[in-house]
This record gives structure tokens, C-alpha cells and sequence, in this order.
């Protein structure tokens, strides 16, 4: 029942962000919904427990702006190593172990670090990301992970515990 509610929850959201605000469509939106989460509630693998209700906004007003905050840092970073090619480059692949424990959690850092000019989340294991770094700074995983992921997994570890 968890996974029908949870299905029908994203499919329903998705629904609203694609429409207009209509009682038709609303409706419509609703049956379609019911409908389409019945159909596929046996083929995802994920559920929404109440916890999301004190995590979503969490994540808005604390993970949001850190985010958008490094993005903003790395994309000047990024610029000024296009505009000027002097700059030296020690690019690479890094292996970062990493502290969470939830898939959730997990996607969100390698998103984030995806999403990040300069960096690329290639592979994940149980214990560690594996990450294509511009500019490799520091001699070793500590290091790396203070540069790369330390303020974002410290926030997602009390997001998603």
C-alpha cells in the first residue's frame, strides 16, 4: 500500500507541474494517476515514509542554498580556467568514501557533484564515489573529500539518516 500511495503521490505532482490549475484537469489528473499507480506501484522499488515531511523542507532551506552556493563557486572557478589557460590542471579520477547510507541520500551527493562545474560523479559502490575531478586537491581521500563532498554529505547525513 505504501508503494500505491508513494506512486501515486509523484505521478499526481508531476501531473500538476505539466498542467494548469483546472478543476478538469485536476481531476483527470487524479484518475490517471490512481490508474497509472496501480499499474506500476509492483515495479518501483521505492516508498515515501511520514519523515518526508520534515525532510523536504530541510532540504529546501538548508540544502538548497549550500548547493546553489558551490554550484555559483565552481562555475566562476571553471570560467576562469576557460578565459585564462595558463592555469595549471591536475585533472583525475578520485575515489571519495562516502558516509551515507540511504540510495536516496547517495543520488542526491552524486547529482550534486554531477551538477557541479568541475566534477563528475562516475561510478558508486556501497562505501565510496568515484569522481572525475578538474583540478585534484589535496594527496589523499580525506583530502579529497573535504574538497569535493565534505559540506554536502555533512548535510544530507542529518537529511537523510
Amino acid at each position: 500500500m505504501k508503494k500505491f500511495v508513494s506512486t501515486f503521490v509523484v505521478l499526481l505532482v508531476i501531473w500538476l507541474f505539466l498542467t494548469s490549475f483546472n478543476l478538469s484537469e485536476l481531476i483527470v489528473g487524479f484518475l490517471v494517476s490512481i490508474v497509472l499507480a496501480g499499474v506500476i506501484a509492483g515495479l518501483v522499488d521505492y516508498e515515501f515514509d511520514l519523515s518526508i515531511v520534515y525532510k523536504l523542507p530541510l532540504f529546501v532551506v538548508v540544502y538548497v542554498p549550500v548547493f546553489v552556493y558551490k554550484m555559483f563557486l565552481s562555475n566562476i572557478d571553471v570560467a576562469r580556467r576557460v578565459l585564462t589557460p595558463k592555469i595549471p590542471l591536475n585533472p583525475g579520477f578520485v575515489k571519495i568514501p562516502i558516509d551515507l547510507k540511504g540510495d536516496v541520500g547517495k543520488l542526491t551527493l552524486a547529482n550534486s557533484v554531477t551538477l557541479t562545474p568541475g566534477t563528475l560523479a562516475i561510478d558508486s559502490d556501497d562505501e565510496n564515489l568515484y569522481i572525475h575531478w578538474i583540478d585534484i586537491k589535496g594527496k589523499n581521500e580525506k583530502d579529497y573529500k573535504k574538497h569535493v563532498t565534505g559540506t554536502f554529505e555533512k548535510i544530507l547525513g542529518r537529511i537523510y539518516k
